[in-house]
């Protein structure tokens, strides 16, 4: 296997990624009642947009991550389900720096987000 060196295979992993997404029994549902049928092309090309940012250096993505998913009804069993996911994922195609620096900021991602949800819950 080789590592993820375009955005082409950004956009694999992306597509990959969420087709496991949409049919998880516990994720899948949080996913659809924010994103529904008609959104997912915009938030995959966002999706695409982040990770090569953050994976290859390459500018384009400018937001706040946290903020779409601070009014989700998710705790950690789901952010435990993403990350699981993600590296499975990761792995099933890529394997490199990159697929390990993908992997690790998954998993970073997942720790902050929920503690940050945990502090505004429990605040």
């Amino acid at each position: 296997m080789r590592d993820i060196e375009s955005r082409s295979d950004i956009e694999s992993l992306v597509n990959t990624f969420y087709d496991k997404v949409k049919s998880d029994d516990l994720i899948g549902p949080v996913f659809a009642s924010k994103i529904g049928e008609g959104d997912w092309p915009r938030h995959l090309e966002r999706m695409y947009t982040f990770w090569t940012t953050i994976l290859l250096n390459q500018p384009g993505y400018s937001g706040q991550p946290f903020e779409k998913h601070r009014n989700l009804p998710i705790e950690q069993a789901h952010f435990d389900r993403w990350v699981s996911l993600f590296k499975t994922i990761v792995d099933s195609l890529f394997a490199g720096p990159v697929a390990n620096e993908a992997k690790y900021r998954a998993e970073l991602m997942g720790h902050l987000f929920m503690a940050k949800l945990s502090k505004i819950r429990f605040s």
